[in-house]
């Protein structure tokens, strides 16, 4: 042992006639020892107690420069921890990071010293991720093996338990998804409708907004010509322009067969609702090919806002613009109205 060399004759005898334990596996049995020779140098440092110091020279120190004992109190040299055989000890360790450890006071025969077994105490989980340590860092017997089982079995369950409340969440929200989604076109339902319709005219809210009524003008003679397959199409090709031409603030909600209904959040600006209801509808009329087949469609559109009542209310604001939106029909299709109170 090469820090032997710096040894006093009275260390590198009581070293010699050390304890038999020493020579017969004092490493494994007492992993965190450290053994202090008779003039209070260390002789011996534990494997584990050394990985706790990584790259530190342990053997030669004074056993007063590399810990401090906290208990018993009033030990400060070699006499002072004799007297205290079998005692109980807690020290900190005076490098950094300082752990505080648990051990006992072993008292050697023939002026050999003593022996501080020690162990992590409560600091263990600390220890054991900070410096890896594993079972065989610990000794056989040592109740913090189990402790360690326990935090690993412990672990184990909470990650299951965090992966399956993951899982759940993620079930939860597709769920919530599927239930507010339509099949077909990927738009807002009519129940999530409702449901942020109830938001935004929440009397706490206090949100301007404007909400279009849209039916397919002539959808009914694509599914009687070209059959129901490309009546999807259209179905489809009209829910993509409505997302194009609205924000992604806004609500686009397929409601019924060919009706939907298009809420412009931060928009009760008339002539703006105007100039988009304009733009659907001259979108809308442009041919929509499916196969080798020609599909042409237009829009009617009724329009409010929410300005127009003093508590707006989900269930009159869309009947107000279903109101308009027959005004539309009537006027002969493809174009738009504005409800008013008139």
């Amino acid at each position: 042992m090469a820090a032997r060399s710096g040894m006093s004759a009275t260390n590198r005898r009581a070293y010699r006639n050390g304890p038999v334990l020493g020579k017969i596996g004092l490493d494994r049995l007492m992993p965190m020892h450290l053994w202090v020779g008779p003039t209070g140098h260390i002789l011996r440092v534990g494997p584990t107690l050394q990985k706790l110091c990584p790259g530190m020279a342990i053997v030669g120190r004074r056993m007063t420069e590399f810990l401090e004992i906290r208990r018993p109190r009033g030990i400060q040299l070699m006499p002072d921890l004799l007297a205290r055989d079998g005692a109980a000890a807690q020290v900190l360790l005076r490098h950094d990071p300082q752990v505080s450890l648990k051990g006992l006071i072993i008292a050697l025969p023939r002026d050999q010293g003593a022996i501080l077994n020690l162990a992590p105490g409560i600091s263990v989980t600390e220890l054991v991720q900070k410096f890896d340590l594993k079972n065989k860092d610990f000794a056989p017997n040592d109740p913090t093996v189990e402790m360690l089982y326990l935090i690993e079995a412990q672990t184990a369950i909470l990650e299951e338990s965090k992966s399956l409340n993951n899982r759940l969440q993620v079930a939860r929200v597709a769920a919530e998804e599927q239930a507010f989604t339509d099949t077909l076109t990927g738009l807002k339902n009519r129940r999530a409708l409702d449901h942020l319709l109830a938001r935004v005219t929440d009397g706490g809210e206090g949100r301007k907004f404007g909400l279009m009524h849209v039916d397919l003008d002539y959808f009914k003679s694509v599914n009687d010509t070209h059959g129901h397959a490309a009546g999807d199409h259209v179905l489809q090709t009209a829910a993509r322009i409505f997302v194009q031409e609205t924000r992604a603030e806004d609500i686009v909600a397929r409601t019924g067969g060919d009706e939907f209904v298009l809420v412009l959040m931060n928009c009760d600006n008339t002539a703006t609702l105007n100039r988009i209801a304009a733009r659907i509808i001259e979108r809308l009329e442009q041919p929509i090919r499916f196969g080798g087949a020609t599909c042409r469609i237009s829009a009617s559109i009724g329009t409010t806002v929410s300005s127009l009542y003093r508590n707006p209310d989900a269930a009159q604001l869309c009947n107000d613009a279903d109101i308009a939106l027959y005004q539309s029909k009537d006027r002969g299709r493809a174009c738009f109205t504005l409800f008013s109170p008139d």
